[in-house]
């Protein structure tokens, strides 16, 4: 039997890498033919992550994989952001036979609403949802990770959940070590978000480093509020800006 081809829903972070190296190590089961993710048009970055478009690119090419970018506007409403998937989909049904995917992977852990969320859209339009890393401890995940040489930046922080010192840090053991008590090691309920530039998932490290903190007011349709893009929205979130590592500090 072939194995079942996927496309893995790609947020630049460190659950959707780790969900690609886990279907990766499984070559017998699973061929990986390409990363997709929603990139916010006014700002050139992936949404909620916030990391900017040269990396990501960058993320794509030591994958070894097609990049497929899904553009959204801001503010993107809910029936917004399920149209251009929509749209995405129906151009990978029309992929040549080598790229076609029969299934969709996403790296979530533990949030039924959102895999529910995701089944439920799927249901009907030929894809299959699957979920390489679901039920996993993240506090045991969190150090498999590490362990295994995943570099990740700290690009999103909720400052209702998480001080916004965190903003810009590496994620290591030394962050584990420093979390407050109830904030998930892996943020998923949204308490903090990655990007990777360095893993087994990569061929290569990308030359890049924590950038410029700032905060930024979040601005979301009222129908955007059930959707699997945001939960819970506060009024602003912590950005960590990535850049090249031989930029001048900000």
């Amino acid at each position: 039997m072939d194995p079942t081809a996927v496309l893995i829903s790609w947020s630049s972070g460190k659950d959707s890498a780790w969900a690609l190296h886990v279907l990766r190590m499984q070559p017998e089961r699973f061929s990986v033919r390409g990363v997709f993710t929603t990139v916010t048009e006014r700002f050139q970055r992936v949404s909620i992550h916030s990391t900017p478009t040269w990396v990501l690119r960058a993320q794509a090419a030591r994958l070894g994989v097609p990049l497929y970018e899904i553009p959204i506007p801001y503010p993107c409403s809910n029936a917004q952001y399920e149209s251009a998937m929509e749209q995405f989909l129906a151009r990978t049904r029309d992929l040549p036979e080598h790229l076609a995917a029969s299934h969709l992977a996403f790296g979530d852990l533990f949030l039924e609403d959102i895999r529910r969320y995701r089944e439920e859209r799927l249901s009907g339009t030929g894809f299959d949802p699957i979920f390489p890393v679901w039920g996993r401890d993240t506090a045991s995940l969190a150090e498999e990770m590490i362990a295994s040489g995943v570099k990740a930046i700290v690009t999103s922080v909720d400052p209702a959940a998480l001080p916004t010192e965190f903003a810009g840090r590496w994620f290591d053991r030394e962050l584990l070590a420093d979390l407050p008590l109830g904030v998930d090691p892996l943020g998923e309920n949204g308490e903090f978000h990655t990007c990777v530039v360095d893993g087994p998932m990569l061929s290569s490290r990308i030359d890049a480093r924590p950038g410029r903190v700032v905060r930024r007011e979040v601005v979301a349709p009222a129908d955007s509020r059930d959707s699997a893009q945001v939960r819970d929205l506060h009024p602003t979130y912590v950005y960590a800006d990535i850049v090249p590592s031989g930029d001048p500090p900000a």
